[in-house]
């Protein structure tokens, strides 16, 4: 039966449309072709889902080979919540790419631009779905070297510069995950994740295995962009071509939080990453910092993208935060929130790619009484601003709010504080975006601009009301993270 071979379909239906792209050639065709194999992801997705919820986990053996000698794909409720909203970040964006792939591409380049995107999509799947360590590196090498081309492929020379340093940082990620991994395999003899948890506890003492774990974390962190090594994420959100910028803020830093997730509560179990090796002491005040460091930078930021890009960065501080309190509701607000910023973020710079599309910038002065000339487009903006400071009614209220009570709960009341004031400096950079396009006065020698059109419009209000539905029941959102917290740390309790 093919809901039996789910797991793999996850994977293989975008893997194999990629090269079907590069046969068409043309650009319509191959964005009808990556439309199509993207919903039909996101149905797998839904279908896993609700499989995981009602069967518990499923493992899907490669070949038939049984673990831990063959490759297993597992999936648990963590991730199927983190393929879930990676296949839905995709199907939204799709719809969205084909008005700006044609204005920011090259005719010619278009379907490459296809072909590129099911690859990041299926190594973006991949991370998630399998169940062996090995195979982690492997994907997350598919979704970075397509990442690099499309981050290349913007108009502004400068993409160039920003891929080419994603492409350095992002190699010295991969070298040193592939480093962890290597030591990890040197002292077990298995790559499978839960026969890695069984194996650790014998050798946990060795310093192969603590450096292991270090080689890991670090790795991780560089993919996840987690302050201090977040360096090549600015550049790369701010220069990419819109539709690119969108998919990879919402569902890339994503994925890594949830290989770290993976990492740190299934192959080493909270009691060794916690306990014995103490991560919270370096992970928890780099969070912190990133939170409020990354808040200031990004209102002094003249590129909306930049700006939003900066913001990404202190959201990650967030998730951060969250796991390292390694307690149930911690890591339930990093899982809800990596949810939730995936909506967000993925809202916001659509948005900004129908300003860009239609004004041509996304500079803050050129937004100047932008209002009244895309009134549905900011209007979406603003929504998703408010989900970013944390309003009630929105997504962003829930993670914070969730994350409050993690902090309270050890009795960190002051982590609270800086939560709020995090929170502050939010509303600073959103309401200089506001006040640009609501309350400047339309220059007069400002082109004629005109509403976006509905084929980027309907995208982009679909993520910004799910912004808000998801704010109002959480019965989805909180409800799968809470149960997948409980799973993760199942060892702790």
């Amino acid at each position: 039966m093919i809901a039996d071979h789910l797991p793999a379909l996850q994977v293989v239906i975008p893997l194999l449309a990629a090269p079907l792209c590069v046969l068409l050639r043309w650009p319509g065709p191959a964005w009808a072709l990556a439309t199509a194999a993207s919903w039909a992801t996101f149905g797998v997705a839904v279908l896993l889902l609700i499989a995981v919820l009602e069967q518990g986990v499923l493992s899907y053996h490669l070949g038939g080979w049984e673990p831990p000698w063959g490759i297993e794909y597992r999936i648990d409720l963590a991730n199927a919540f983190v393929l879930l909203i990676v296949a839905a970040i995709s199907a939204v964006v799709l719809p969205f790419a084909r008005r700006s792939v044609a204005v920011e591409i090259p005719e010619d380049k278009a379907y490459l631009f296809y072909c590129m995107y099911l690859l990041c999509l299926t190594g973006l799947l991949g991370i998630a779905a399998t169940g062996d360590a090995f195979n982690v590196f492997v994907f997350l090498e598919i979704s970075s070297l397509s990442s690099y081309v499309l981050i290349s492929l913007g108009k502004d020379r400068r993409a160039l510069t920003a891929a080419f340093q994603y492409l350095i940082m992002g190699t010295i990620g991969a070298t040193f995950y592939l480093i962890g991994v290597g030591l990890l395999y040197a002292m077990t003899g298995t790559l499978n994740m839960v026969d890695l948890a069984q194996r650790i506890p014998a050798v946990a003492d060795t310093r192969t295995v603590q450096a292991a774990f270090a080689f890991l974390v670090i790795g991780i962190g560089v993919k996840a962009a987690a302050f201090p090594l977040h360096l090549w994420l600015p550049n790369a959100y701010c220069y990419a071509p819109s539709v690119v910028t969108a998919f990879l803020a919402a569902t890339a830093t994503k994925v890594s939080i949830y290989v770290a997730l993976r990492i740190l509560f299934t192959v080493f179990g909270p009691a060794f990453s916690f306990e014995t090796l103490e991560i919270d002491i370096v992970t928890v005040p780099f969070a912190l910092i990133a939170m409020l460091l990354a808040s200031t930078v990004a209102i002094f930021q003249t590129n909306v993208k930049r700006l939003l890009a900066y913001s990404s960065v202190a959201q990650i501080g967030y998730m951060v935060l969250g796991i390292s309190l390694g307690t149930v509701t911690g890591v339930t607000a990093g899982i809800v929130h990596l949810f939730n910023h995936a909506m967000i973020k993925g809202g916001l710079f659509l948005a900004l790619g129908c300003v860009f599309l239609t004004l041509g910038s996304v500079q803050l002065r050129d937004m100047a009484g932008l209002a009244r000339r895309m009134p549905w487009t900011m209007a979406a903006f603003v929504i998703g601003g408010l989900s970013l400071i944390g309003v009630p009614l929105t997504t962003g209220f829930i993670s914070k709010w969730v994350l409050i009570q993690a902090t309270l709960e050890k009795g960190l009341w002051y982590f609270a504080v800086l939560i709020l004031a995090s929170s502050l400096l939010a509303v600073v950079y959103v309401w200089r975006v506001v006040e640009a396009a609501y309350f400047r006065p339309v220059p007069e020698s400002a082109a004629e601009v005109s509403e976006a059109p509905l084929a980027l419009l309907v995208p982009t209000w679909l993520l910004i009301l799910a912004n808000v539905y998801f704010g109002v029941d959480t019965s989805l959102t909180l409800g799968v993270a809470r149960r997948a917290a409980e799973t993760l740390l199942g060892a702790a309790a």
